[in-house]
């Protein structure tokens, strides 16, 4: 595994921001969900192409707090423009498991 610096980490915006709405995207090669996310005042809202669908129903993500990088370019995915990159961590092979806070915070607070 290669080391990063800490500059490399820092030049990374990761925000919390709850998600506004989740809808089926069946046009990836993965079927996927389109995610609308409220990052708060400074960033606003921002869509991302997210595969998650082997754990998740939409209304299990819907008003959940998730952390995403937020100054990536955008990526186009089937045709979709993803503004923002959720992350999420692999459980079993094809499973993502979300990252997010487990208390309440503001939209837009910065990963510190």
């Amino acid at each position: 595994m290669s080391e990063a610096s800490w500059e490399q980490f820092e030049a990374l915006d990761i925000r919390v921001g709850t998600v506004l709405s989740c809808e089926p995207f069946d046009q990836p090669r993965v079927p996927s969900f389109v995610l609308t996310i409220d990052f708060g005042d400074e960033l606003g809202v921002k869509k991302s192409s997210a595969q998650l669908r082997t754990l998740y129903q939409a209304e299990d993500i819907t008003g959940r707090q998730v952390l995403a990088v937020v100054n990536f370019p955008p990526k186009r995915v089937a045709g979709f423009k993803s503004e923002c990159l959720v992350l999420g961590v692999y459980g079993a092979p094809g499973e993502v498991v979300l990252i997010g806070p487990d208390r309440l915070v503001v939209n837009g607070s910065r990963l510190g």
